[in-house]
């Protein structure tokens, strides 16, 4: 006769041994069938990416376009990548190219972002995911901007691209988004040539800064920073003594921002050498503003 603790632990055995059948053979019964556990809210989602997939375009892209939606960038590539390789004339292979390549940016990818839909881009210039393939392109340059004190190289190419999407896709839904990022991108290149501008005036490199100046008014002329150099280049030449080249950045400073208190600072200065804000027709910024202006507003 077994004892009561006996008989309650071969219970709790007995319980444990037959939750454990129980769960082999459901893992027997899913394995035979040749089916996957199911989701569950995407917990039990595998996230490796799959050597080989097959399928028909419409079933590829549903699962890559799934895998996208829930954030499994890299398997959503590989479904989008098939449906391209295994069905190149089906309708959906041309806007899977794009959807790999945006799904390679959402993963942080930006290299290989670039190269497929700068690819469709120019496989397929035409058509309506056109704009999107360049949008992609532009953004993974966009969201590698850095700040005015590091190198701007990605921010001038993600000008450049954000240009080409204004100029080749005026209808597109992601101009005025991409009208905005122009500002952002244009205000930073000015940022850091103001940046470096002061940094040279600072040192009494006069001729360096005034160069920095000079891109400001030339090619930043409708950004915030526009002001200050304009101040700062009637600041460098009143130095170096070039008097009719202050007295011509100020006055355009003053006739154009006269509320500024750049403006203000420039006419303090100027006084200090018993001069006052004067356009001479001669100076090259005089010259410069009215062609700059004239092309930003015709007519």
């Amino acid at each position: 006769m077994l004892s009561l603790p006996i008989m309650k632990s071969l219970k709790f055995n007995i319980s444990q041994f037959l939750v454990l059948v129980m769960l082999l053979g459901l893992s027997v019964t899913l394995t035979g069938c040749g089916a996957s556990m199911p989701s569950l809210g995407g917990i039990f989602e595998d996230k490796s990416v799959p050597k080989e997939v097959t399928g028909t375009p419409e079933e590829l892209y549903k699962i890559g376009d799934a895998r996208l939606t829930s954030g499994n960038y890299p398997v959503a590539v590989k479904y989008f990548e098939e449906v391209d390789r295994q069905h190149p004339y089906s309708p959906l292979a041309r806007r899977a190219i794009v959807m790999a390549s945006f799904a390679h940016y959402k993963d942080g990818k930006y290299p290989e972002a670039i190269a497929g839909a700068k690819r469709y881009v120019t496989l397929h210039p035409g058509t309506k995911e056109a704009a999107l393939a360049q949008y992609i392109v532009s953004s993974s340059y966009f969201d590698r901007m850095k700040n005015p004190s590091n190198d701007q190289t990605a921010t001038k190419k993600a000008l450049q691209e954000l240009n080409i999407l204004v100029r080749r896709y005026p209808n597109s839904r992601y101009v005025p988004k991409v009208r905005n990022r122009i500002k952002i991108a244009t205000d930073v290149l000015a940022a850091q040539e103001m940046e470096v501008g002061r940094y040279y005036l600072k040192n009494n490199n006069y001729l360096a800064a005034i160069n920095r100046f000079k891109t400001v008014v030339r090619s930043y002329q409708t950004t915030k920073h526009v002001e200050e150099s304009l101040a700062r280049l009637t600041e460098a030449y009143m130095a170096m003594g070039i008097t009719n080249e202050a007295q011509s950045a100020a006055a355009i400073l003053g006739h154009n921002f006269p509320s500024s208190k750049w403006y203000h600072d420039s006419y303090a200065l100027l006084k200090t050498g018993g001069l006052e804000p004067r356009e001479y027709q001669g100076s090259w910024v005089s010259r410069t503003w009215k062609t700059v202006t004239k092309t930003i507003l015709p007519g």
